[in-house]
């Protein structure tokens, strides 16, 4: 199954690119929904390196969701269209491939999540949770973007 969103990120694709190489955005952009507990390596480098890491999960910050491969690869660095790709796995999701999709516009950068999920017969119920998750996501974004890029009201754990 499919979820795709795009939103307006009202500053300059050098600045996103440089955001979506940090894990500390994707810490901010799921918190409070999802948590990602390092275990290897046993911390997150500050910009992600086209490797795999493995996390535990947490809902809400606590509860526990099986464990996930995060699999970063940067799949285009075209000027006009910047692709980075986690081509996740885990113990509860098949795939989550995931790519996120900047392209400079006229205002902005638009942003675009683009996942396909497989999780069995828990698909359904993963690509809800998908289809919520990425508004949620994109919200956070415009919210640090509006801010300047100042990272705040979340835990860094």
């Amino acid at each position: 199954m499919l979820v795709e969103k795009s939103t307006l990120l009202p500053c300059g694709i050098e600045q996103c690119i440089q955001q979506i190489m940090s894990t500390q955005l994707l810490k901010y952009v799921s918190w409070p929904l999802v948590r990602f507990v390092p275990m290897d390596p046993p911390a997150l480098p500050v910009l992600w390196e086209s490797q795999k890491y493995l996390v535990k999960l947490r809902l809400f910050g606590f509860l526990p969701f099986g464990k996930q491969t995060i699999n970063i690869s940067v799949a285009s660095t075209d000027p006009n269209r910047v692709v980075l790709r986690d081509n996740a796995y885990g113990s509860l999701i098949d795939r989550w491939d995931h790519r996120i999709t900047l392209v400079p516009i006229e205002g902005g950068t638009l942003y675009t999540d683009r996942v396909h999920i497989r999780a069995g017969i828990l698909t359904p119920v993963v690509w809800a949770f998908a289809w919520f998750f990425y508004r949620h996501r994109q919200r956070r974004w415009r919210k640090l973007v509006d801010s300047g890029f100042t990272y705040s009201d979340y835990r860094m754990s």
